[in-house]
């Protein structure tokens, strides 16, 4: 059994957007490198929140992060996954202003997922995603 992914937005984005100038290049070719080497390693999964993140913006690159999106199962968003979401910021080390990434990692928790990718590069999981 592959280890379970939740893809969220930033990896999507980051996978469709132009290339940065900036320190985000580097997680973009991050992305970029383990989105061809390494995905096949993982059983994928996103949600409908990530679906809804996805359509926002210039619709090219909206249809472009869509498309990314197609054929990965989408995780189901229920009343656990807002509580526990609510929770990491009402208590939790998740401030008000990343309240929608504390209901990413919820969504993750609650559906059991290995792991909750918050940007293949910015996370401290960096290095059982990077590329072989």
């Amino acid at each position: 059994m592959l280890p379970k992914i939740y893809l969220e937005t930033t990896v999507i984005s980051y996978l469709t957007a132009r290339p940065s100038k900036d320190v985000t290049a580097a997680h973009q070719q991050l992305t970029h490198e383990w989105w061809q080497n390494r995905k096949h390693d993982f059983d994928l999964f996103s949600s409908q929140l990530v679906v809804e993140e996805s359509s926002a913006g210039d619709t090219t690159f909206a249809q472009s992060r869509l498309q990314l999106l197609t054929g990965i199962p989408l995780l189901m968003v229920n009343e656990d996954c807002v509580s526990l979401g609510r929770a990491l910021v009402e208590f939790g080390p998740i401030p008000e202003k990343a309240a929608v990434d504390a209901l990413h990692i919820a969504i993750a928790t609650v559906q059991a997922l290995t792991i909750c990718s918050l940007g293949i590069a910015s996370t401290s999981l960096t290095r059982k995603c990077r590329p072989r």
